[in-house]
Parts: C-alpha cells; sequence; structure tokens
C-alpha cells in the first residue's frame, strides 16, 4: 500500500519546469526537476534498502528500485541507480574477495555483456511509460524467480549446469540489469545450480556485478541518463547507502529474515503491478 500512496502523491514530491524540444529528451526528465525535501527523504529510505541489500538481503535492493522508479520516472531511475550500487559494489567487495576468484566470473560475463548491450539498444527506443511497464515486467519476473527459489528449491538444485544454461542465465542477467538494475535473482539461481556456498556467492557476486556495472556506465551516459543532475541526487543519498550498510548485518539479525522476505514479495508484487498497469 506504501507504493500506492507514494504514486497518488508523486506531484506533491518533484516540481517540474517547462520543458523545451529536443533538448529535453537527451537531458531527460531528472534534467528539469527540483528535488523537494520529502522525494529526499523518501529516496534516502531506498537507499537505506540497497545499502543493506549489499550486507547480506540481495532481495531488499528492489525496494530501492521501486522507490526511484516511482518518484523520478521509471527509465531515469536507471541512471540515478547505477552510481550508487558502483559505491555499493566497491564497499563491500573487500569483504568477501577472498571467498572468489574472477575465473569464476568469466564464463558469465560474455553471455551477460551481450544482455547489456540488447538492454542498452531497447532501453535507447522506450519511452517512460513503456520503461515503466518494461521495469513492472521485469520486477514481476524476478519475484517469481525469487519463490521459485524458495519453493522449488531442490529442482533448481538438480537443473543441468550446461552451456546453454549458462548463457540463458547471463543473457538474462544482462538484460534485466541494464534496463532495471534488478538481475539478482536470476544470478541467485545461477548460483544455486552451482551449488556454490553463501561465501562464495557474496564473493563471486561482488566481483560480478561490480564489474559488469562499471561497464554499464559509458552506456548509460550515452543515453543522458547518468549526468550532473543525477550524479547530485546520488551525491545526495550517500549518506543512506553508508547507514544501509553499516546498520544492514545488525538490523537483520534484530528483525527476522522471514519477516523481510514477506515484506519484500508484497512490495514487489503490489509494485509491479502498479509500473505495469499505470
Amino acid at each position: 500500500m506504501f507504493f500506492i500512496a507514494l504514486g497518488g502523491n508523486i506531484g506533491l514530491l518533484v516540481r517540474p519546469r517547462a520543458l523545451a524540444g529536443r533538448a529535453c529528451e537527451c537531458m531527460t526528465f531528472l534534467a528539469a526537476i527540483e528535488f523537494s525535501p520529502q522525494a529526499i527523504a523518501i529516496a534516502m529510505l531506498g537507499a537505506f534498502c540497497l545499502g543493506v541489500a549489499k550486507t547480506g538481503f540481495p532481495g531488499l535492493a528492489i525496494v530501492n528500485v521501486l522507490i526511484v522508479a516511482e518518484l523520478f520516472g521509471a527509465k531515469e531511475s536507471v541512471g540515478i541507480i547505477l552510481p550508487l550500487l558502483i559505491v555499493c559494489d566497491l564497499a563491500v567487495y573487500p569483504l568477501f574477495r577472498r571467498h572468489a576468484s574472477w575465473r569464476q566470473v568469466w564464463p558469465l560475463l560474455v553471455p551477460t555483456l551481450l544482455g547489456v548491450l540488447l538492454g542498452f539498444f531497447w532501453l535507447g527506443r522506450l519511452d517512460d511509460q513503456m520503461a515503466r511497464r518494461t521495469i513492472g515486467c521485469i520486477i514481476l519476473a524476478m519475484l517469481g524467480l525469487q519463490l521459485m527459489r524458495e519453493y522449488r528449491r531442490s529442482f533448481l538444485e538438480h537443473l543441468p549446469d550446461s552451456r546453454f544454461f549458462r548463457w540463458l542465465s547471463g543473457g538474462t542477467i544482462g538484460v534485466a540489469t541494464m534496463l532495471a538494475n534488478a538481475a539478482g535473482p536470476v544470478y541467485s539461481i545461477y548460483a544455486l545450480v552451482h551449488r556454490m556456498a553463501k561465501e562464495e556467492f557474496l564473493g563471486v557476486g561482488a566481483r560480478f556485478f561490480l564489474l559488469v556495472n562499471v561497464i554499464k556506465v559509458p552506456l548509460l551516459v550515452d543515453l543522458a541518463l547518468i549526468n550532473a543532475r543525477s550524479l547530485t541526487l546520488d551525491a545526495i543519498l550517500l549518506p543512506g547507502i553508508a547507514a544501509g550498510i553499516l546498520l544492514g548485518r545488525r538490523l537483520i539479525r534484530i528483525v527476522p529474515q522471514r519477516v523481510f522476505e514477506w515484506l519484500l514479495y508484497g512490495f514487489s508484487l503490489v509494485a509491479g503491478l502498479r509500473l505495469l498497469l499505470a
């Protein structure tokens, strides 16, 4: 219900100015809004969720995707979130680097980069309405994968680790991360098939997503989704990221993980449908 209320009051949170001609398409809607205190406060909550997600609860990152897409536009949210993800990746990589090696990253990298390129060409041709629906579809698909991982774990563990599976996983990760910064559940299933221990899962993921996210930067700059305005907002949100990383482990110990999971499933379902149907 939080996201329904959020969407209904979005006009109070950001105040658009008049835009003109082709310049507004290049600079995007983000370049022409003012950040109200209410918008910053809610976006800070999303940044906090992203920081918590990187310390041991990956699915919570979807909440940040939903919040930023509602506040600043679906297409623009892709460029806002990416630098924040890189900051998180740089912060957590030293914590888990000894649990994996770069050799484990390479088999997944080539199909992922092809997926990123496909997502790049697709994203460049989407308007904001189509971007909302695309991100909504991706979020609902990721929710389905999370539920499958939860309730059909034995089936997933027995999937064959074939070349086709690696290319399908990598391609899907690439498209999902380029269009919505939301590829975590696909990587989780890939790790499950490979029977990675928790530390190995975090170590490979830290390397893999740091590399992929850095590669995505020039592509989003080319689409004008990363610009001076979006980076200003990212700088404002850094305290939320830091708080999430610092407090994430302690918070997860206090609040039962099952409560986190069901809240996440509920938020993802409501917001994914809202983005898809709005």
